[in-house]
Parts: C-alpha cells; sequence; structure tokens
C-alpha cells in the first residue's frame, strides 16, 4: 500500500478510537469478524444517463467491534474491512471486461438488535465509511484472454478514495454466529483525471454483500 494511503488509514483509525472512546466510556465492548461474497457493480448518472453495469464477483473480509450505546439494543460498530469492488462489461462484439478493485474500508455502523427470545436478535444498521483502493486490475476474455493491472490516481484511472454508505441486517444466533447481508452505496465520483469530458456525470461503487460471521 501506497505511504499516503497508510496515512489516511491511520488517521481513520485514530480518529475511530476517539470515538469509541466518547460512546462506550464503562460499556463492555465485544468483537466480530465476519466475511463473504460481493456483488459489485459501477453506476453511471448524469445528463441523459442513469444506467448500471452488471455485476461481477468478489469478497470481503471484516473485523468490527461491537459498543453499546447507553442500552443494550443500541451499538455502535467501527471496523476495517478488505472489500473487492468493481463491474463486468459486455460490449457488441462479445467482448467481455472484467475490473476487480481492492480496498481498505473503515465503515462506522450504528446498529439496532431485536431480541428473538432466547435465540438470538435481528439486527439492522447503517453508517458512512472512507475507502482507500491499494490494487485495480482489468480483464479482458473474448478471442483472447489477458489481465492488466493499474494504479489508482494515476494515468486517468480511478481516483483512490471512496466515501459511502454501508446498509446492513441480519442475525445473530445466541451463540455468536451471524448469517449477515448488506448494501454498499459509493458517493465520490471514481473517475480520474478524464472527468473534464463529462463534467455533469458521475461514476460511483454499488455493492451487495451475503455471508457468515461470529461476535465474541
Amino acid at each position: 500500500m501506497r505511504r499516503k494511503y497508510m496515512k489516511k488509514l491511520v488517521l481513520a483509525i485514530v480518529g475511530l478510537g476517539i470515538s469509541i472512546g466518547a460512546f462506550a466510556q464503562g460499556q463492555p465492548l465485544g468483537f466480530g469478524l465476519k466475511a463473504g461474497v460481493n456483488f459489485p457493480k459501477y453506476h453511471w448518472s448524469g445528463t441523459n444517463s442513469d444506467v448500471e453495469t452488471k455485476s461481477a464477483t468478489n469478497f470481503h473480509v471484516t473485523a468490527f467491534l461491537d459498543a453499546p450505546i447507553t442500552t443494550d439494543w443500541f451499538y455502535i460498530q467501527p471496523g476495517v474491512s478488505l472489500q473487492g469492488k468493481g463491474a463486468k462489461f459486455i460490449d457488441t462484439d462479445n467482448l467481455e471486461a472484467t475490473q476487480n478493485t481492492m480496498w481498505i474500508e473503515v465503515p462506522v455502523n450504528l446498529v439496532a438488535k431485536f431480541p428473538v427470545q432466547d435465540a438470538g436478535s435481528f439486527f439492522l444498521g447503517a453508517g458512512p465509511y472512507v475507502a482507500f483502493g491499494i490494487s485495480g486490475k482489468n480483464k479482458y476474455e473474448g478471442a483472447w484472454t489477458t489481465t492488466r493491472e493499474f494504479e489508482f490516481d494515476k494515468d486517468g484511472t480511478l481516483k483512490g478514495t471512496d466515501f459511502g454508505l454501508n446498509f446492513i441486517g441480519g442475525f445473530q444466533m445466541a451463540n455468536g454466529l451471524m448469517i449477515h447481508g448488506g448494501y454498499g452505496l459509493g458517493l465520490t465520483d471514481l473517475r480520474g483525471s478524464n472527468n473534464e469530458f463529462f463534467p455533469d456525470n458521475k461514476l460511483t461503487n454499488r455493492v451487495w454483500t451475503v455471508g457468515l460471521g461470529f461476535a465474541f
């Protein structure tokens, strides 16, 4: 990872630590791990256009803290996540292109839990995230197959920082096992230095997720 992304990540984690201390003084902290499959795509919007690409397939791995806020049903869940994103494109000549990008993402979700007797709890949550791109790869398949890696913020490629909103939900069993799903709504225009050609347009991440986890 490049040095500037390391600086941003450290600052984001420090900010998380301050927020946790402010919200969870005197409260017991839990933590958890979750992983699963991502179905990412891009949303292209602007003048006379509002389209989405086909979904690619990628993965995510997330570690998070679980800090109750004054009650035992409302929590703040900051975390650090490795998120695979991207999209799939198909042109009229049957050439299929898949872009896979990898991000270090720092989410801060507010989560409400709804107990179901002794079985566990349903949970719903939402919150902002900041993400830093660490790798990108384009794969072209047709009469030939080739793969090319690219760097963020270089030669007109994607921007290396993304902001957005997460929406999560699922069920946490009494033993800590979780079934979860979610949706990531990117808000940052990811286009690089070529933005001046279509100043009114915008390219953003969209990611559906599903997976399993465990809370300790």
